[in-house]
């Protein structure tokens, strides 16, 4: 992405700021797996958001006073040594030219420049992104950070800065939803990939290589999360990830993936048969879900409630759980439906924003209803992925299809 992006998603943090702020964020390291392995590094999301920068350990300082704003990125010295075994860091002259921060420091001078500017009683406020996704999560390295400063400098006020990345990171930018219709394209894609090449008797985890194969091939190097596939009983658990039962000429199954195009994710749920024709019941199902997913697209418009769309998608499927039969009375719908209508979409798959908001032009959710009927060994659910504009919306995801005739024909064109 051109670094003018970058440069404006800080123009819009500094104007956020009040005088005397500093906002530090951290790059991240990445996490061991076991003795000498490591996971692959990822960046975290804001400081990508920030900066454009995908090495680990760096940082960057943004700190306004008496109007001036100053941006300092710092950076892993090279290691002629290490670089031999892993490849080489960025450098001053990339950095600048990737972040467009104009000062770049090399690490071993961030805990000086820091003294000297928290020491200089200029520093009101100091931001840290300290937004914990799980209660179970380790201490991260920005709250290990903020101890040592409130130690070290306790008249200093440090406060959360992920609430205002996250109300930038809501509304997306033209150049960010470019980004997200290629990584939708190359996903609508793989789903073809994976659908002209469905039959019984393979594992799940053979068709998704269909999948996996098409994003490798088209230069995509993550998956925005680990890809269910779903066959037959295994589709009415949430997330199932085993992907190692054999598929049944009867089955439906049930993909959910996406690809990861710089950073930015791909969204999208579709169940169809393997047999390339619904049964009457699976069909009954399906087409019960389908309509919930265009009605709630439908209401995705500037204005409207997201956790009110979310309330009005629960009553309309208990509605179709008692058209199939399912339930009786509308509250026993949890038994059969128990998670939300969607989320936001963009840096993360589960991206940042509230639920209890008025939708504004440049969101993204996603729409994803659905029907788990263990008892049938049916799970259907359809997931789009929708952007809000200034008259309605736009479903990125539009070109793949989801009608039963249409999903029929496809599979009998093979």
């Amino acid at each position: 992405m051109k670094r003018d992006i970058f440069i404006n998603n800080r123009k819009r943090l500094f104007d956020k700021l009040e005088d005397g702020a500093m906002v530090v964020l951290l790059a991240g390291e990445a996490l061991k797996k076991t003795a000498d392995e490591i996971y692959p590094f990822t960046p975290n999301r804001n400081f990508y958001y920030i900066t454009g920068i995908n090495e680990e350990k760096h940082k960057v300082v943004l700190f306004k006073s008496n109007g001036v704003e100053e941006e300092i990125l710092f950076i892993q010295k090279p290691d002629p040594v290490k670089e031999k075994w892993v490849g080489k860091t960025v450098r001053e002259s990339e950095a600048m030219e990737l972040s467009g921060i104009q000062t770049v420091l090399y690490l071993e001078d961030f805990n000086s420049t820091m003294n000297q500017k928290l020491s200089s009683g200029k520093v009101k406020a100091f931001y840290l992104d300290l937004e914990r996704r799980s209660f179970e999560d380790r201490i991260t390295l920005s709250e290990e950070f903020a101890q040592d400063i409130s130690k070290r400098y306790p008249y200093i006020t440090i406060k959360n800065a992920y609430g205002l990345i996250s109300e930038l990171r809501t509304i997306k930018s033209p150049e960010e939803i470019q980004e997200m219709k290629k990584a939708i394209d190359i996903t609508i894609e793989g789903v073809n990939s994976l659908m002209k090449n469905a039959k019984s008797g393979l594992k799940e985890y053979e068709l998704e290589a269909y999948f996996d194969f098409h994003l490798k091939k088209n230069g995509v190097k993550d998956f925005a999360f680990k890809t269910i596939a779903a066959a037959g009983k295994n589709a009415t658990i949430l997330h199932y990830v085993e992907n190692n039962s054999t598929i049944k000429e009867d089955d439906l199954i049930l993909f959910d993936l996406g690809a990861q195009y710089n950073y930015y994710n791909a969204d999208i749920t579709r169940t169809f048969p393997i047999s390339g024709k619904f049964t009457g019941r699976q069909k009954a199902v399906y087409e019960a879900v389908l309509r919930v997913n265009e009605a709630i697209i439908d209401a995705l418009r500037p204005g409207a409630n997201f956790q009110e769309i979310n309330n009005r998608a629960t009553d309309l499927i208990a509605q179709e759980c008692i058209n199939l039969g399912l339930i009786k009375d509308k509250k026993d719908v949890k038994n059969y439906y128990w998670h939300s209508i969607g989320h936001g979409l963009g840096l993360d798959t589960h991206d940042v924003g509230e639920r209890n908001v008025d939708l504004r032009p440049g969101m993204v959710y996603t729409v994803e209803p659905g029907i788990y009927i263990e008892e049938e060994g049916i799970g259907v659910r359809i997931e789009d992925d929708v952007l809000i504009t200034e008259s309605g919306n736009e479903v990125l995801t539009k070109a793949m299809i989801k009608s039963v005739e249409d999903i029929e024909k496809f599979m009998s064109s093979r």
